[in-house]
C-alpha cells in the first residue's frame, strides 16, 4: 500500500516542502530503502523508526519497505524526517486514514523509544507550510514555540510517537500553540549592556555613533585595556530597533543552526558575534561540504566585532571582502549553490603596533619601526578601504575613571540616530537602500554634492594621504551621515573634515 506524508527540508535558510512517499509491498524478501538523494543522517532512519515502532506498540512490517524523498533530484539531509517515515509506514499497514494528516506537515527526529526530540530550521519550514496553504504543522514540542512565532498556521508541539498518532485518529490529545508575538518580540529585545557605563572617550563614542547612524564599518585602534571591546559591546544598543521582519529572517539564520533556545523563540536584540581570531575561513564565512551559515551570517541585521584583526589568518580576513560589499555570501559546491544573508556592521580593534603602546603615553613601545609595519601589513589595503571609519582609542585617566560622571545613556543616543536613519531611509528608499553605507555612486553624485571650498579640501586629503578612489567615496559617506546628524541638507566643510579625522591608518601610513 502507498501513503504519503508532507514534510520539509531546508535550503541556505528558506525551506522547501518534501512529499515523503512510502510503499510497503509484501512480495519477495523484506527490504528497506530510502531514495531521493538522502546523506547519511536519512538513511539510518530506518534503525531510528524500526526501534521507535517496536517500541511503541507497532509492529514493523517485514516486507518490501521504498521511501522516495522528492523531489528526488535535492540532496536531504538531517534527522527531521524520522517522523513522517513513521507516519508514513503505519498509515501505509492500514492503521491510519490518510485523509487524518492530509493537509499537515510532519517534521520531527525519533528516539529509539519514540521520544520526537529538537530538530534545526523549524521557522523556516513554519514559513514555507505557511506560503503552501497547509492547515497544520506537527513538530517536536521543543520546536513549537519557534515555529508558532510565523503566525497564520496552526502548530502543534508533539512529545512523542504515540501522541501524533492519537491525534491522526482524531483524538484531542495536541491543541494548537498561540503565542502573543508582540509581548515576546518586545521581551527579547533588551541588551543588559548601557553607554552610560564607558567614562570617557567622549570622540570615540562620537565615531560610534556616526557609524550607528549610517550603518558604517569602523575600526579602533588603542593601547590594550583602553576599552575597545566594552565600546564595540555598546554599539548594538544604539542601533535602530530591528523590526519583525527583521527578526524573523535573523531568526532563521539562528534557526537552520539549532540556535534557537525554547525559552527564546524570536531574534529580536540585535546579534552580536566576536569570533576568536583563530577562526577559519569556512567559519567566519561559513561552509563545508553540506554548507552551513558562518559567523557573517550570524551576525546577520547586527554586529561582527572582531578583536585584535591583525591575528586573523589573512586568508579569513580576505573572504570578508564580498559580503560588505554585497551584504551575502555564495557558497557553491558541486550538487548546489547557496546564499545566505550577511547584511552585518564590522566592528574591528586593533593594537597599534605588536606590544600594543605605540600611542600609549604612559608606556613605553619597544617595537622598531619594521615591525609596526609588519604588523599593520597583516590587514590589507582593499579590506581597510571597506572600513569607513578608522579612530584611536586612547587609555582612560584616572580622574575620568574615578569620576562620578555618568555617560550618555544608549536610549538617548539611540534617538537622534533613529531621526538620522529616518532621513536616510527617506532619502535612499526608492533605490531599495536604508542608510548611507549603502549609497551608490550615482547616489554620491546627487546627494553628496560639495561646494569649491569642501571640493578643494578633499582634494588635499586624496593627494596628501594617497587614498584610493573607494576611501574617497567612504569619507563623503561618512561626511553624509555627519551632516544628518547635526539636521544640515548640505554637506559643509566642517562634515568632511571631521570625516577625513576618520581615516586614523591612512594617516599614519603615508
Amino acid at each position: 500500500m502507498l501513503s504519503k506524508v508532507i514534510s520539509s527540508a531546508v535550503t541556505g535558510i528558506d525551506a522547501y516542502l518534501v512529499d515523503v512517499e512510502v510503499d510497503v509491498a509484501a512480495r519477495g524478501l523484506p527490504f528497506f530503502s530510502t531514495v531521493g538523494l538522502p546523506d547519511t543522517a536519512v538513511k539510518e532512519s530506518k534503525d531510528r523508526v524500526r526501534a521507535a515502532l517496536k517500541n511503541n506498540g507497532f509492529d514493523f512490517p517485514l516486507k518490501q519497505i521504498v521511501i522516495n524523498l522528492a523531489p528526488a533530484n535535492v540532496k536531504k539531509e538531517g534527522s527531521a524526517f524520522d517522523l513522517p517515515i513513521a507516519i508514513g509506514i503505519i498509515a501505509a499497514e492500514g492503521l491510519l486514514e490518510p485523509k487524518g494528516f492530509e493537509g499537515f506537515m510532519v517534521i520531527g527526529e525519533l528516539s529509539l523509544d519514540g521520544r520526537i526530540k529538537p530538530v534545526r530550521g523549524a521557522l523556516s519550514m513554519a514559513v514555507a507550510a505557511r506560503d503552501a496553504g497547509l492547515k497544520g504543522m506537527i513538530l517536536p514540542y521543543d520546536n513549537a514555540r519557534e515555529a508558532a512565532v510565523v503566525g497564520g498556521i496552526d502548530i502543534y508541539g508533539a512529545k512523542d510517537l504515540v501522541e501524533v498518532v492519537e491525534f491522526f485518529r482524531g483524538g484531542d490529545g495536541l491543541t494548537p500553540l498561540k503565542l502573543d508575538v508582540s509581548r515576546i518580540f518586545r521581551e527579547n529585545a533588551v541588551y543588559s549592556e548601557d553607554f552610560s557605563e564607558v567614562k570617557g572617550q567622549e570622540h570615540v563614542k562620537r565615531a560610534i555613533e556616526i557609524a550607528a547612524a549610517g550603518g558604517h564599518n569602523i575600526l579602533m585602534i588603542g593601547p590594550p585595556g583602553s576599552g575597545k571591546t566594552m565600546l564595540a559591546r555598546r554599539l548594538i544598543t544604539i542601533l535602530p530597533e530591528m523590526g519583525f521582519d527583521e527578526a524573523i529572517e535573523t531568526t532563521k539564520v539562528h534557526s537552520v543552526l539549532g540556535l534557537i533556545p525554547p525559552d527564546r523563540p524570536l531574534v529580536s536584540a540585535r546579534p552580536f558575534r566576536s569570533p576568536h581570531h583563530t577562526i577559519s575561513d569556512a567559519g567566519l564565512i561559513g561552509g563545508g561540504a553540506n554548507p552551513k551559515p558562518g559567523e557573517v551570517s550570524l551576525s546577520h541585521n547586527g554586529v561582527l566585532f572582531l578583536d585584535e584583526l591583525p591575528e586573523f589568518h589573512r586568508n579569513a580576513l580576505e573572504v570578508l571582502r564580498q559580503p560588505l560589499e554585497d551584504l551575502q555570501v555564495t557558497i557553491s559546491r558541486a550538487m548546489a549553490s547557496v546564499t545566505y544573508p550577511a547584511s552585518f556592521m564590522l566592528v574591528a580593534a586593533m593594537n597599534p603596533c605588536p606590544c600594543g603602546f605605540y600611542t600609549d603615553p604612559t608606556h613605553q613601545c619597544t617595537c622598531t619601526p619594521l615591525q609596526i609595519q609588519r604588523y599593520r601589513a597583516r590587514v590589507s589595503g582593499p579590506l581597510l578601504d571597506r572600513i569607513d571609519i578608522h579612530v584611536e582609542v586612547p587609555s582612560v585617566r584616572y580622574r575620568e575613571l574615578a569620576g562620578d560622571y555618568a555617560g550618555e545613556p544608549s536610549i538617548r543616543i539611540r534617538k537622534r540616530v533613529n531621526e538620522a536613519r529616518a532621513v536616510q531611509m527617506d532619502r535612499l528608499k526608492k533605490d531599495g537602500a536604508y542608510c548611507n553605507s549603502q549609497m551608490k555612486p550615482r547616489h554620491l553624485k546627487k546627494f553628496c554634492s560639495v561646494d569649491d571650498e569642501t571640493s578643494s579640501l578633499l582634494e588635499n586629503a586624496v593627494e596628501r594621504l594617497g587614498l584610493s578612489a573607494r576611501a574617497y567615496n567612504r569619507i563623503l559617506k561618512v561626511a553624509r551621515t555627519i551632516a544628518d546628524l547635526d539636521s544640515r541638507e548640505k554637506i559643509g566643510v566642517v562634515d568632511v573634515a571631521e570625516a577625513i579625522q576618520y581615516r586614523s591608518l591612512d594617516r599614519k601610513l603615508h
